[in-house]
């Protein structure tokens, strides 16, 4: 199993699970390219797409850092050209770029509402469509979305029903794609966390240090993600995965070594179907 000399095309790759997921396939010699929006430091977020190169480079791969903003057709346009004509070509793209807000319908301005629908559900379909002309060249390309499975309860949706819109529209590009590419040997699947990941966002918008240390790390959905790529996309495809259960399958058993803090209950993320098996009862 390597990545090595595959080319990732990773959306908000700047921080996070975008970051996690370009540095698990680097370790390989991959190339990956970081497309997202950060060019200067933020003083609320760490990282840029500049920063992230450096540790795509310190972690044995090759990167590629351009600005993008995934509501601008042109640019996703030709930052999927400049990954062409840099690598030669490219063989798995992963929209994780996703923009959130918890609020309840009359507190959602309407700029709030198309920010996450643009971002979200568009961009993850913008991304996809200019990509598939390059994924059906490469071996065995896939295509992989950082959304919920498609779980219909009203649970999901009442507390936020714009934030819910926009991130189940990704997990729908997923069911559509996953059907119409299949034929064109392009995986299309889903990848979502069973817990809160620690990241800027769940620090900055549900509940500061405290959250934080009641997460599992992104390295969870990194060597997730690691292991989708290297199923054959022409078989695994139109998957809704949750991070633990999947790699449960893959023989994984330790799950201590992702979470902050071992001492703490871990705090469940959004969208995770009721159904889902604790890995108690996983065999």
């Amino acid at each position: 199993m390597t990545l090595n000399g595959k080319t990732l095309f990773i959306t908000g790759a700047s921080r996070g699970i975008g970051l996690a997921i370009g540095l698990r396939a680097a370790k390989d010699g991959a190339n990956v390219v970081i497309a997202a929006k950060t060019a200067d430091p933020h003083p609320k977020l760490p990282g840029t797409i500049y920063t992230a190169a450096e540790e795509i480079e310190k972690a044995g791969g090759k990167a590629l850092p351009l600005m993008v903003d995934v509501r601008d057709e042109e640019a996703v346009k030709g930052a999927i050209e400049k990954t062409v004509e840099t690598f030669g070509g490219l063989d798995i793209v992963v929209n994780n770029a996703s923009a959130i807000s918890l609020t309840p319908t009359t507190q959602t301005d309407m700029k709030r509402f198309d920010l996450m629908h643009q971002i979200n559900t568009r961009g993850t379909y913008m991304v996809s469509k200019y990509a598939i002309p390059h994924l059906e060249k490469a071996e065995d390309p896939h295509i992989l979305m950082l959304s919920p499975p498609l779980d219909m309860s009203e649970k999901w949706f009442a507390p936020h029903v714009a934030y819910s819109l926009a991130k189940y529209g990704m997990s729908i590009c997923v069911l559509g794609l996953a059907g119409e590419l299949r034929g064109r040997g392009i995986a299309v699947n889903a990848l979502w966390p069973r817990t809160t990941i620690a990241t800027s966002a769940i620090k900055n918008l549900l509940g500061g240090e405290e959250i934080m240390q009641a997460s599992r790390t992104p390295d969870i959905l990194a060597d997730a993600a690691y292991a989708i790529f290297h199923k054959p996309s022409r078989s695994f495809t139109g998957q809704f995965l949750i991070d633990d259960v999947f790699l449960h399958g893959e023989g994984v058993r330790d799950f201590e070594k992702y979470r902050v803090d071992p001492t703490k209950p871990l705090a469940p993320d959004f969208f995770v179907p009721d159904d889902t098996p604790p890995l108690s009862q996983l065999s």
